[in-house]
């Protein structure tokens, strides 16, 4: 039997052969992206001591929740974008002194000193062909890369990205992208055919498919999951 201490008095007591019935993720320090096909969380460990380079093919919807979470954490969002207006009004209501989203042009992230009880989230939101960049993935920083399609000189996506998200795309960008991350013919064909708001997310271990939901205030701010956006 292991017990479980909370402010007050209140035990709550959980035999140990129940544990593997929990649900809560447990392991890397980040944000639950959604729920996989068994409903189990998916979390996104973005909060770590050494480097972490995460790419999105997808939609600004889903980048953008995954911003509102970061900065629920705790953590500064910083967003480096060509199309500011897509995200004034998400910087706007994340609000905080300082603030907890700030947006920058590209190529004018200024340095972050990101430290463990300071992390950082750099999301690049620059296109197909994102320029040089000024801050790198670091220890307590971690890089998000959201490209709205596969590009023709992305052949560099399984080496630098530690954790790739793929939403819907065409049957052409689904069989270029099953060679690069190696992905089964079958989960390959699903891509074209995904829902909005459904990510396959891919390590060099494992594929999971997530279906991300928005919460009421997320909606409120954002509307409903949608991949197409807003052009630069």
């Amino acid at each position: 039997m292991m017990r479980m201490l909370r402010g007050g008095r209140d035990r709550h007591a959980v035999r140990v052969s129940e544990l593997g019935l929990w649900t809560v993720p447990l392991g890397d320090d980040g944000v639950v992206v959604g729920v996989d096909a068994d409903g189990r969380p998916a979390v996104l460990g973005v909060h770590r001591a050494d480097p972490y380079e995460v790419t999105l093919i997808g939609g600004l919807w889903t980048a953008q929740v995954l911003a509102v979470r970061v900065v629920g954490t705790g953590a500064r969002v910083v967003v480096e974008t060509g199309r500011a207006a897509a995200w004034t009004t998400l910087a706007q209501a994340v609000g905080g002194d300082p603030p907890g989203l700030t947006l920058h042009g590209p190529g004018r992230v200024p340095e972050q000193r990101p430290s463990a009880h300071g992390p950082v989230l750099v999301v690049r939101d620059c296109g197909t062909r994102p320029p040089r960049r000024r801050v790198a993935a670091a220890p307590w920083q971690c890089v998000l890369t959201l490209l709205p399609c596969l590009g023709p000189e992305d052949r560099w996506l399984p080496a630098r990205s530690s954790v790739t998200g793929v939403q819907r795309v065409s049957p052409e960008e689904a069989g270029r992208l099953a060679r690069l991350l190696h992905l089964p013919a079958e989960v390959a064909a699903a891509l074209p055919t995904l829902a909005d708001g459904v990510t396959l997310w891919c390590t060099r271990r494992e594929q999971r498919l997530v279906a991300t939901e928005g919460t009421e205030m997320e909606m409120g701010l954002l509307g409903v999951p949608r991949r197409v956006d807003p052009t630069y």
